[in-house]
């Protein structure tokens, strides 16, 4: 590929922290968001961070994009609000230009889905990887092996280990070893010096005990969740259910169609939307005509930003069966909505769901039974839905694209150490 994918923000009472507390009494009529543009920028300055790319496998507008995709574009975009040369170099998404403009960083598509790795690493070994003073590689899956040949400041994001994933994808079964051989054997060595940044502090658990990556090398960044998510709107006259993310294996959405028809015999007026695409389509939508429950569970597909801000308000909980999540942005996005959510105990999960205070969390035939106390109970609804927003309101964009910056920035300071 020619080159033309706690918190590491500092505590209270640092050098920065002092500015920019000085900065906010002396300017009263500055937006938040300008404010918030300085300090990156103030970041980025004093580390000489101007130019960096960002390397991912998809970019947002592939159609199997999902959550790494819209991490890593909200980044970009805040980091280029805040002046930053930013460039997103991915594969090929079909229908869509090599090189493009969104929200203010450059987009650079090119190679195969899965060409883009060999074809990334041969450029950056002969030295055509153009300008740029820091690089943030997105670990998904697959890895880049940007230790072997990228010559600048790097963090690399790593949202969770996949693991059992490589066998719910990969076929025949010596592709899934293959996979997990790279994940486990191969990759951790190359990355073992690396600046690594990860959703939350469960997955950090997890890369730590499982890759044995190195825990102080490990940073831990939320995601943040829009500012257009609130709550609004009027409830559902029905109960409702809504689950929303890529139509893959390591969603599990075949549980949680299983799941909602047994509920559907408890509550006969429930409703259910599965939002999302992906090519588990047609084995779902065989499973929900063979349950007879096509007339009151469906799957829109891909919806606007309006009609999902709509869904999640209308929502009585928001549910997911998934077995991997870095974090499981959905969750917080409905929580914001107050809306509150009944998900599987994993990694990721534990940090985006306060269990008993914005939802449950659930561990095999407890998922049932949580949706059904929280369908059936309007008191705990209620108060499960207040509690929902408290938690969302601690996740902002802002602070997670300052976060990894500041991640990167003690990278840079790192490798002029040396």
């Amino acid at each position: 590929m020619d080159f033309e994918a706690g918190s590491a923000t500092p505590g209270p009472g640092s050098r920065r922290d002092t500015a920019d507390a000085a900065s906010r009494a002396d300017a009263p009529l500055r937006t938040r968001a300008s404010i918030q543009d300085d300090d990156i920028a103030a970041i980025a300055g004093e580390a000489g961070l101007h130019r960096i790319h960002i390397l991912a496998w998809r970019d947002l507008d592939d159609p199997e994009a999902g959550g790494s995709e819209l991490h890593a574009s909200t980044i970009a975009r805040l980091w280029a609000r805040a002046g930053l040369d930013v460039t997103m170099r991915s594969s090929a998404a079909a229908g869509h230009p090599t090189h493009a403009h969104r929200d203010g960083y450059r987009v650079v598509r090119k190679s195969g889905r899965y060409a883009v790795f060999p074809r990334t690493a041969l450029s950056g070994l002969v030295g055509r990887t153009g300008q740029r003073d820091a690089l943030v590689e997105v670990w998904n899956g697959m890895p880049f092996f940007s230790p072997a040949w990228a010559r600048c400041p790097r963090v690399v994001f790593l949202h969770h280990v996949h693991a059992e994933m490589w066998r719910m994808v990969l076929k025949p079964e010596i592709l899934a070893r293959l996979g997990e051989m790279l994940e486990f054997t191969l990759a951790p060595p190359v990355y073992r010096r690396s600046r690594i940044i990860t959703l939350s502090s469960s997955s950090k658990q997890e890369i730590v005990e499982m890759l044995r990556l190195p825990e102080e090398n490990i940073s831990v960044v939320n995601p943040g969740v829009d500012p257009r998510f609130t709550p609004g709107g009027v409830r559902s006259p029905h109960p409702l259910v809504v689950a929303a993310g890529r139509l893959v294996p390591v969603k599990r959405f075949e549980m949680l169609v299983d799941t909602l028809v047994e509920l559907r015999s408890r509550h006969p007026s429930l409703e259910a939307v599965i939002v999302g695409e992906g090519y588990e389509r047609p084995a779902l939508e065989a499973r929900i005509r063979a349950a007879g429950a096509d007339g009151w569970l469906t799957m829109p597909g891909h919806i606007s930003d309006s009609d999902l801000l709509a869904l999640y308000r209308r929502a009585w909980v928001l549910a997911s069966t998934s077995l991997r999540e870095g974090w499981g942005m959905t969750v917080t996005e409905a929580a914001a909505c107050g809306t509150p959510a009944v998900v599987t105990r994993i990694a990721g999960h534990l940090d985006a769901v306060d269990h008993g205070a914005s939802g449950f969390l659930a561990e095999g035939p407890e998922l049932t039974h949580h949706l059904d106390l929280v369908l059936g109970d309007q008191a705990l609804r209620r108060r499960l839905g207040a509690g929902a927003p408290e938690l969302a309101s601690r996740f902002t964009w802002e602070a997670t694209a300052r976060g990894t910056l500041e991640a990167l920035a003690s990278a840079a300071a790192a490798r002029h150490r040396r």
